[in-house]
C-alpha cells in the first residue's frame, strides 16, 4: 500500500512518453479548468522530465488549453448555471461554491488568480465567474497569468532539476503523496 504513488508516477511516467502525450496532457489540462478532478501537474512534471527539451512547450500547451478550458467552464456558468449547480451538489461542492460567491463579490480578479496559481478546484472559479457574468476580459487576463504562473514553474522546476531531481522526486515519491493526501483531509475540515 505504501508503493502506490510511485506505481502511479512509474505508469504517468510511460504515459507521458507516448507518442499522443501531448494530446492527452491539453485534454486533461482542458478538461480541469470545467468538470474534471485531475490536475495535470502530475502529467506536466512527468513529460518535462521524459523531455526536457520540450518543457516550455508543454507548459504552453497546457496554460493554454487550461484557459480555453476555463472558459468553457465559465459558459457553463452563465448559460447552463442550474445544470452546474445540481453537479456541484452532487460531487460535495455546494457550500465551496457559496463560499466562492462571496469570493467574488469581494475580490473579482484576484479571486481568479489566486484560484489559478493555486491547487483550490480551479473549475470552481470559472463555473462561479461565468454565474455572476465577470467580464470577460478580466477572467481570460486573470487566467493566462495564474494558469501560466503555475504550469511554467512546475516547468522549469523539473527543466532546472532534470534527473537530479527526478531521482530525489523518486525516492520521496510515496511519502510525498501521503503527505498531499493528508494535507488536502486537513485542509477539507478545515475549509468545510
Amino acid at each position: 500500500m505504501i508503493g502506490i504513488f510511485s506505481q502511479i508516477y512509474d505508469r504517468v511516467l510511460r504515459w507521458s512518453r507516448h507518442r499522443h502525450a501531448p494530446y492527452y496532457l491539453a485534454g486533461v489540462s482542458f478538461a480541469e479548468s470545467s468538470f474534471f478532478p485531475v490536475p495535470p501537474d502530475v502529467m506536466l512534471a512527468s513529460m518535462t522530465l521524459a523531455n526536457p527539451d520540450r518543457a516550455w512547450w508543454y507548459a504552453l500547451l497546457t496554460t493554454l488549453s487550461s484557459v480555453v478550458g476555463g472558459l468553457v467552464g465559465y459558459l457553463i456558468g452563465a448559460l447552463f448555471f442550474e445544470l452546474a449547480a445540481s453537479y456541484m451538489s452532487y460531487l460535495g461542492y455546494e457550500t465551496a461554491y457559496q463560499t466562492v460567491h462571496q469570493w467574488f463579490t469581494q475580490w473579482g480578479f484576484w479571486i481568479v488568480f489566486v484560484a489559478g496559481f493555486s491547487p483550490i478546484p480551479y473549475k470552481l472559479f470559472t463555473i462561479a465567474a461565468g454565474a455572476m457574468h465577470m467580464a470577460l476580459l478580466p477572467f481570460v487576463a486573470a487566467s493566462l497569468i495564474a494558469r501560466g504562473a503555475r504550469f511554467f514553474l512546475v516547468a522549469g522546476l523539473l527543466y532546472l532539476g532534470g534527473e537530479k531531481f527526478e531521482t530525489h522526486l523518486r525516492r520521496y515519491i510515496d511519502w510525498l503523496g501521503w503527505l498531499v493526501v493528508v494535507l488536502a483531509v486537513v485542509g477539507y475540515f478545515i475549509f468545510w
